[in-house]
């Protein structure tokens, strides 16, 4: 007989993931129905809230606050144990004591998306007209509606101007929408391994990702809460097929070449024989532990909807014109799912705007995680450019 290994159901109960939507371990900002969040679809969400997490101190004249945006699949617990894995956070290698974002120098916040499922509001959360969970009566978020929503909340803790928002992939598009939106609250910014736009094959790989969500009978039109399902097996899959493009083709040789799974020679089935096969199934049942697959859909749709230049015109410079930010462009050679001409069409806007731009391409068979890894040139940029930037808002040897 054929064998047959599927994906195995979370370890984490829906208990948990639902308190973490509606009641975090984290800090929340409340919005009340007088201060609606407007949707670039045309309606107006309220009330919501913001989950965030801060670390370090803001200094007296609030200039020391750096903003960092999460990507897609990430969430606000960048430097501290994650409440439902029990893991560190996802950066705490840039995050820290001695590190470039260094607590002891600045005040950093990192807020979980709206249309996030970690506490911000989203399709997991509760609708209060109907005291059920949203599902996909949530309206449709874009870029622009995280970055707004991000800015009530600064808003929220008396911050005027941040010294610097940074972020990789999804968190970079939030960062470019920042500088676009509002330039005169940016000193300076670090986007990362992203595009002013999402290209054709990158909204291609997040539709593969929706339909293997959509497809899953669990899934029940978006109702799985309700229903007490949930779609792990599609979401994982999803998971699995959007990990792939986070990687090259290098990195996945290094790391597992052909290589066996406990085993010299193949089963003849459709087991895990390979150790890439294991690893990408490992990444699939660990996400759906700790996220929500409505959330997947409304987080992908929004990056498939990103492109400054399509909001000023078809122009990308337009977006920047006077823009007086510091930038700094980062990208790697071997990410193919945000590639290199990417950013260096995004360095040419902002120099037919005039802006201060520094650009680095970092040679490394990493992929497009890789500024997430260990890897110390862009450490030492990032730094640099901090350091530069906190030196020209005139913050003291102490604050930066």
């Amino acid at each position: 007989m054929v064998g047959v290994t599927s994906i195995p159901s979370p370890a984490i109960s829906a208990d948990d993931r639902s308190h973490e939507v509606d009641h975090p371990s984290s800090q929340v900002a409340h919005f009340s129905t007088d201060q609606p969040l407007p949707l670039d679809c045309g309606v107006d969400l309220t009330p919501f809230q913001i989950a965030y997490q801060t670390y370090g101190e803001l200094n007296a004249d609030c200039s020391n606050a750096i903003l960092i945006c999460h990507a897609l699949t990430l969430d606000q617990h960048v430097a501290n144990l994650h409440p439902l894995t029990g893991k560190a956070g996802w950066w705490e290698i840039m995050v820290g004591p001695g590190r470039p974002l260094d607590p002891d120098k600045y005040f950093i916040i990192c807020s979980n998306v709206i249309g996030g499922c970690m506490g911000s509001t989203g399709p997991a959360s509760i609708n209060p007209a109907t005291g059920k969970v949203w599902g996909l009566d949530f309206p449709v978020v874009t870029i622009p509606d995280m970055v707004r929503a991000q800015a009530m909340l600064l808003d929220r803790l008396g911050i005027d101007t941040l010294l610097c928002v940074i972020g990789g992939s999804m968190g970079g598009m939030q960062v470019l929408q920042w500088t676009a939106a509002y330039p005169e609250r940016v000193f300076s910014a670090l986007p990362v391994a992203c595009a002013t736009r999402h290209s054709a094959q990158n909204i291609a790989f997040h539709e593969l990702g929706r339909q293997a969500v959509m497809a899953d009978p669990d899934w029940r039109a978006g109702r799985y809460f309700e229903q007490g399902t949930l779609p792990h097996r599609g979401l994982a899959v999803a998971r699995m097929a959007g990990h792939i493009t986070y990687l090259s083709d290098a990195a996945l040789h290094r790391k597992f070449g052909r290589r066996m799974q406990d085993r010299e020679l193949p089963t003849f089935s459709f087991d895990a024989d390979f150790q890439v096969e294991s690893y990408l199934r490992y990444q699939g049942s660990s996400f759906v532990e700790r996220f929500d697959a409505n959330s997947y859909l409304y987080l992908t749709r929004a990056m498939d909807y990103f492109d400054i230049a399509g909001d000023h015109g078809g122009v990308l410079a337009k977006a920047f014109a006077g823009i007086q930010t510091r930038f700094c462009v980062v990208s790697f050679t071997s990410d193919w799912l945000f590639p290199t001409s990417e950013s260096r069409a995004l360095v040419h806007a902002l120099n037919a705007s005039s802006a201060r731009v520094s650009f680095a391409e970092i040679e490394t068979d990493r992929g497009h995680d890789a500024f997430l890894l260990d890897v110390p040139e862009f450490f030492d940029i990032a730094r640099a450019f901090l350091q530069s930037a906190g030196k020209a808002r005139g913050l003291t040897a102490k604050d930066g």
